[in-house]
């Protein structure tokens, strides 16, 4: 049980007229519920991150086909539709919020679309929805200098833990990216697990803060959905994202190198 591969789907925007930024990451409200239609029917077992880490910290068995349904960012959308698909099936899953994107006391105008409030947010956490912390402002983490990236991660921490009165115990990076670095120090801001992207299943041998995810977009049909949750075809399906990635990350790696050459030393 213990090399069991889990899908973890990431979603965005849940919206029938998303703005232009979010709109090939996002999926329409029909389509997703059409795409729990398929995990009931199909008797997959919905779990938080939380949750699927618990399990596999303790060694604990999982439990049937365990599937993991989570969204970044935090968009009204999730509220306004998922939250009545998800309350209908009793699915749980979880939200990672950018605190400085919500609309409310910590909002720094940065988000792409119409964003949660955290009243809203309140009350997806309420409905069984795990809210883990998706730093503050959403930059690309691995990019940022030490006292920078401490600061996005306990910001956000401290809001959440603020807000909802329980401390976030999940992370996802922003835009998929890390390093060991970063995920030493979401590590060591107390953040027990973290998710990346990868377009793969996640496996306990992943270690607990570079788990990988499949992303869900506008242009996932229901046969694509299907393989995805069943874990199939899946290096074909996400092949040219993949290599883009690896060819940009080599582009960050040089962009990395030229800031530390030109840091004056002290």
């Amino acid at each position: 049980m213990t090399d069991v591969r889990v899908p973890i789907l990431m979603y965005h925007a849940v919206a029938a007229d998303p703005g232009e930024a979010t709109r090939a990451l996002s999926v329409t409200p029909q389509a997703f519920a059409e795409q729990m239609a398929v995990i009931a029917d199909r008797g997959l077992t919905p779990v938080t991150t939380a949750g699927l880490a618990a399990h596999w910290r303790s060694g604990r068995p999982l439990p049937a086909r365990p599937v993991l349904v989570t969204f970044d960012d935090g968009y009204e959308g999730v509220h306004r539709h998922a939250l009545p698909v998800l309350a209908k099936h009793g699915f749980p899953a979880t939200l990672f919020v950018a605190t400085g994107w919500l609309r409310g006391p910590y909002d720094t105008g940065g988000g792409l679309d119409t964003m949660l409030d955290w009243d809203q947010v309140r009350e997806l956490a309420d409905n069984g929805v795990e809210i883990g912390g998706h730093s503050h402002s959403h930059p690309q983490l691995d990019q940022l200098d030490d006292g920078t990236l401490r600061s996005e991660l306990i910001l956000c921490k401290e809001i959440v833990s603020d807000q909802l009165g329980t401390v976030p115990a999940s992370f996802a990076y922003p835009y998929g990216y890390s390093s060991r670095r970063v995920r030493e120090a979401v590590r060591e801001t107390g953040y027990a697990q973290a998710l990346a992207v990868g377009n793969g299943l996640a496996r306990r041998a992943q270690g607990p803060y570079a788990l990988r995810r499949v992303t869900v977009r506008r242009s996932t049909d229901t046969a694509e959905f299907e393989r995805l949750v069943e874990g199939r075809a899946i290096a074909r399906a996400f092949a040219r994202d993949r290599a883009l990635t690896k060819g940009y990350a080599m582009v960050r790696r040089t962009r990395q190198a030229r800031r530390l050459i030109r840091r004056p030393p002290g």
